[in-house]
């Protein structure tokens, strides 16, 4: 009974499904916060590797990391807060893990992970179209076989 009052008391607070980008751990994302500087209220973007999420509901962060003049700074965002204007990401990354902390002791070079291709799905026909189809093995030789054959039989006769 009390965990329906507090999940009816938390999807109040929870931004629209439409308002919350979908993201995953190593995607490269440009995060949109509101700072609010006296009366003036402003947008500062943040670029990072996400490197983490956690919490479920309106509890939910995700941690950003980036490289600032060498030092690596790590950001923790509420994803359903008011002062997070919008998510973009970027780019995205294969990997194989929930939490990528081990790149906090990497530097250079070593902090690349590698890109996500997002594959455009060809029909059977397309594909077979475009491309020849590459014999291997013993299926090549019949087939050179087969052609030097033919050949032979065009030149008999």
């Amino acid at each position: 009974m009390s965990q329906q009052i507090m999940n009816l008391v938390e999807k109040a607070s929870m931004k629209a499904e439409k308002d919350t980008p979908s993201f995953s751990i190593g995607d490269t994302v440009n995060v949109h916060c509101r700072i609010i500087e006296g009366g003036k209220e402003r947008i500062q973007v943040f670029t990072g590797v996400v490197i983490a999420k956690s919490g479920s509901g309106t509890r939910e962060m995700f941690t950003v990391r980036r490289i600032v003049q060498g030092e690596g700074v790590e950001r923790k965002f509420p994803l359903h807060s008011p002062k997070v204007a919008k998510v973009e990401v970027v780019r995205s990354a294969e990997v194989r893990r929930a939490k990528l902390y081990f790149l906090r002791e990497r530097t250079g070079k070593a902090t690349r992970l590698v890109e996500r291709r997002v594959e455009v799905k060809k029909t059977a026909a397309e594909a077979e179209a475009k491309a020849p189809k590459k014999l291997r093995g013993r299926a090549k030789s019949k087939a050179a076989k087969a052609a030097k054959a033919a050949e032979n039989a065009e030149a008999n006769s």
